[in-house]
């Protein structure tokens, strides 16, 4: 998405926007986890070592601006947006000794007793591991199976994106941000927004079109879903809320519900409910859709009619 891997200095202007799953309550913790400040080698500049090196990575061939060497640092430069399941940081991985820079969404899972995933059972659904233990743990909800499903998340949304990135490589019909790279229940992805000023694109929900741009929208929304009809899944939570407006691009972000729609038995209705959340706003806006023609097409070509 980026033909360019130098960026000047990158700042974030204080304070964010409240979006509606935030949690108004929620005290949030350092910005670094504590073993990181405790250890000896630090870097002389930003806050740690990249971790690349100890992560799996996303899809190749990768973005150029995609910083994979040794001397990476990570500066954390804030919050940019606390939900139930996860928070997201922005971090800039930059080389000190070039200033070449990546502008990166951290999205970090929640696990244990703060775990508040929401409606997760049907999501799960098709979604089976090995161990009856592990299994176990995770139906009953025990402190480790939250642990399990938090990885299972993470593992998803990182899947999810690396196969989407190259079908929309290749299509140029769905956009979603490069993952970067995926260590347990932190997912680090490209940052969608401009790289200066760390402000992030705006969700589709945030976005006065006219009719021209609206339409163009809404062609971009039905080609995104028949990319992930005819990849046999569904987003499974889509909405105005969780796709960005970059550049005139429609961007699918918040995929760790992604749902294969074949191994789940509940895969029609996901499709469906896609669809319906999508088309309502667009509806609300002033637009002519025949939601039912297009669940017919999408459900035919996932293979479901």
């Amino acid at each position: 998405m980026r033909e360019h891997d130098s960026y000047g200095p990158a700042t974030m202007r204080r304070g964010r926007r409240k979006f509606d799953d935030d949690e108004a309550d929620f005290v949030k913790t350092g910005r670094l986890e504590p073993a990181l400040h405790e250890d000896p080698d630090l870097p002389e500049v930003g806050d740690r070592w990249s971790t690349w090196d100890g992560a799996l990575h996303g899809p190749q061939p990768r973005p150029d601006w995609v910083r994979t060497e040794h001397g990476a640092v990570d500066s954390e430069l804030g919050v940019l947006k606390t939900g139930k399941e996860a928070d997201v940081f922005l971090v800039r991985r930059w080389l000190p000794s070039t200033g070449e820079t990546s502008m990166i969404a951290a999205k970090r899972y929640r696990d244990g007793e703060h775990r508040m995933f929401h409606r997760d059972a049907g999501y799960l659904e098709g979604r089976r591991v090995r161990r009856s233990r592990e299994m176990r743990a995770m139906t009953n909800r025990t402190t480790f199976g939250k642990q399990m499903i938090a990885g299972q998340w993470a593992a998803a949304e990182f899947d999810a994106l690396g196969r989407l990135w190259e079908i929309g490589q290749e299509s140029g019909l769905v956009c979603v941000p490069y993952p970067v790279q995926l260590i347990g229940t932190e997912v680090m992805l490209e940052f969608i927004g401009d790289w200066e000023t760390g402000e992030a694109a705006p969700r589709l929900a945030q976005v006065r079109s006219g009719d021209e741009q609206l339409e163009d929208l809404w062609r971009q929304m039905t080609d995104a879903l028949s990319v992930l009809a005819r990849a046999q899944v569904a987003h499974g939570d889509l909405s105005p809320y969780n796709t960005l407006v970059h550049d005139g691009r429609l961007v699918l972000i918040d995929l760790p519900q992604i749902v294969d729609v074949i191994a789940n038995p509940r895969g029609a209705e996901f499709i469906v409910r896609d669809v319906t959340n999508v088309a309502t706003w667009f509806r609300a806006r002033g637009l002519a859709i025949d939601a039912d023609e297009l669940i017919d097409r999408l459900l035919l070509e996932a293979g479901l009619r």
